[in-house]
């Protein structure tokens, strides 16, 4: 009797523009370790907070919409606290702790009390002075235009540099989270909204505005957990090819209405702390920033010396470099989208080595940054790091 064998399973790869394009363009080797091993990192900084606010800031608006929390400020003690445990109890049921001083996990007035250095409130560290700031900022503006939460989107695209029988499928999925603002709750907020002010004033939002066809469109809303980029740098771009992936993700959606803009913001401009504060000021005198201070805003940060207190800026500076909008068109899309692709042939690529035989570390790429690589677990052994030589290593 003959046996037939089984037909390999065809799988399609599936890429997140965060959890893989920006990730891997921060490092594909750190990538490789945190994302296709088994075992997740124990201090990922980057990774986690990134999906611990963007997990505050969606549970906040539905705490808003469905449980009626509609007056701001809300206390940290009594309200958003309560939130971030719930996101940090999920995010702790996949593997990822939070790292040292970035997060208290702990309950209650005096357990653990040394471990959270912080008289007034004991439990208050880095991630939830942030996560107070940006619910308390942007929700009364941001919670009213929200016209759907937690939106998922998902497109396929032809594989690059497609080779039959070598290459582990013809096609590769898109994936992405975004919230969406519709144009009647947009067009129902008042003037003192500040994302309205802000695109009122924006020149390339009102011409995209005069010449829509129709009186329906959507602005897309992402959050990051960083501050803002300098012009030109990696980062500034990867967002800019992130957002206009995420409009042509949503354009392929049946429910979808033209998408005419996409706002980006960065959360930890609501509260710098030194190192942000240091990038700050050489992106000041370099000039290297699009949203530049003025009067007393520039005065403090030129002067202000990295060995004393961080000083604090003016509300509307703050606000006002928390916000990116950045404009969709075809063209724009179609670069951003080349470059994805690129990225995923990258990464197929170096799996492709790695199934051929060759090592991890000659494998994928690295890309040795003093920020990335202090922040990196696996530093120690990592051929690149700019952060191993400090490192005794028994």
């Amino acid at each position: 009797m003959t046996l037939s064998v089984r037909n390999k399973p065809y799988i399609i790869p599936e890429y997140s523009l965060t959890g893989d394009l920006l990730a891997y363009l921060t490092c594909g080797l750190q990538y490789r370790y945190q994302n296709k091993a088994t075992l997740p990192p124990s201090m990922p900084i980057q990774l986690w907070f990134g999906e611990f606010i963007h997990g505050v800031m969606e549970e906040a608006y539905l705490k808003w919409k469905d449980e009626g929390w509609k007056d701001f400020p809300w206390d940290w003690k009594t309200q958003i606290r309560e939130i971030e445990l719930e996101i940090h109890n999920r995010m702790q049921s996949r593997g990822l702790q939070p790292p040292a001083n970035l997060f208290c996990p702990f309950e209650g007035e005096s357990e653990h009390p040394g471990l959270c250095p912080n008289n007034q409130h004991p439990h208050k560290l880095v991630a939830s002075i942030r996560a107070e700031a940006s619910i308390n900022t942007w929700g009364p503006h941001l919670f009213p235009l929200v016209d759907d939460n937690e939106v998922r989107l998902k497109g396929l695209r032809d594989m690059p540099h497609y080779q039959k029988g070598i290459s582990r499928s013809n096609y590769y999925g898109v994936t992405g989270v975004i919230d969406v603002l519709s144009s009647i709750k947009l067009e129902e907020a008042t003037d003192k909204n500040l994302i309205i002010k802000y695109l009122h004033r924006d020149p390339t939002f009102q011409e995209k505005l005069d010449n829509l066809e129709s009186d329906r469109y959507e602005v897309i809303v992402d959050y990051k957990g960083m501050k803002r980029p300098a012009i030109g740098s990696p980062s500034w771009n990867y967002h800019h090819w992130q957002v206009q992936t995420y409009g042509w993700l949503r354009s392929l959606q049946t429910d979808s209405q033209p998408v005419l803009i996409g706002i980006l913001f960065y959360l930890n401009e609501l509260s710098l702390f030194k190192e942000d504060l240091k990038e700050l000021k050489r992106d000041v005198k370099e000039h290297n920033t699009d949203i530049m201070p003025d009067g007393g805003d520039r005065e403090v940060i030129l002067k202000w010396n990295p060995s004393k207190k961080v000083p604090s800026l003016s509300e509307p500076f703050r606000h006002l470099r928390s916000v990116r909008i950045i404009p969709i068109d075809e063209v724009s899309q179609k670069k951003s989208l080349g470059e994805f692709d690129n990225v995923v042939a990258d990464i197929e690529q170096s799996i492709l080595n790695e199934v051929d035989g060759q090592v991890i570390q000659t494998s994928w790429k690295t890309n040795p940054d003093k920020r990335t690589c202090d922040a990196c677990d696996y530093k120690t052994f990592c051929r690149s790091s700019v952060s191993k030589k400090k490192l005794t290593v028994p």
